[in-house]
């Protein structure tokens, strides 16, 4: 039986199951990582500050328009559709056998292809809101008031709903993560080195018996792990679901 047959057959059993994942859930869907060695944090972009420093909460404050400049470049791709991966597991909680996804993506590819229940640990650039008076906004608003758009409302700057180095991830996202994966029979952890914590640290709460890792690289999890695929996460996915009964 090959890996991803056993996969299927896990998944034919599961009716909790949950997806972890990260930034290599995008990479397939043509939008660039973070940390690898081609990634954003890896690059120069500024002759002054480090792409690091560009995504904090403190160079928003003190550099708001060069923030944005960046962060239009280097974090929105509105071209980039949902993969395989994502479509599958939509589908799978179409099914019943996913019960949620939780991912550390900020992109919204998951909601486009269809999930239903996503939990997202690092915000959204679909979503952005007043920091004065909290007026909610999308992502076309943030995209064409150049160079910073501000609040329609009060004047505020209006700023992404991503979480920032230097900002809390939001606590009911973390309590539902929490909770749907304390609950869940299978965990499927996908394109995340599970170096970033505190969003990492969530698979320990993982009490079920079917762990699997789908990564391109090794992961201190691996060894817990019922299945490592060391393959693409949408070819993988889809062929799992496409073997099911």
């Amino acid at each position: 039986m090959t890996d991803v047959e056993k996969l299927s057959e896990i998944l034919s059993h599961s009716t909790s199951a949950v997806f972890f994942g990260g930034a290599g859930m995008s990479t397939e869907s043509g939008i660039p990582d973070f940390r690898s060695a081609t990634g954003i944090y890896n690059q120069k972009l500024h002759k002054t500050f480090s792409p690091e420093e560009m995504a904090s909460y403190e160079f928003f404050l003190r550099h708001t328009e060069d923030f944005f400049e960046f962060y239009r470049a280097r974090f929105v791709y509105l071209d980039a559709k949902p993969n395989a991966g994502h479509l599958a597991l939509a589908e799978l909680e179409r099914r019943g056998i996913l019960s949620a996804v939780v991912t550390q993506n900020i992109d919204g590819l998951h909601q486009q292809a269809g999930s239903r229940t996503v939990y997202e640990l690092h915000g959204s650039i679909r979503r952005a809101s007043c920091v004065k008076c909290g007026a909610k906004y999308g992502i076309d608003f943030v995209m064409s008031n150049k160079p910073v758009p501000h609040c329609e409302k009060c004047g505020g700057v209006v700023k992404p709903d991503v979480v920032l180095y230097g900002e809390q991830l939001d606590g009911e996202v973390i309590a539902n993560s929490i909770r749907a994966i304390a609950a869940a029979d299978t965990l499927i952890v996908g394109g995340t080195s599970l170096i970033v914590y505190p969003a990492a640290g969530l698979i320990d709460y993982f009490r079920g018996d079917n762990l699997i890792l789908i990564n391109k690289t090794e992961t201190h999890a691996d060894e817990y792990a019922k299945l490592v695929i060391r393959d693409s996460i949408g070819v993988t996915l889809a062929r799992a679901v496409e073997l099911l009964a």
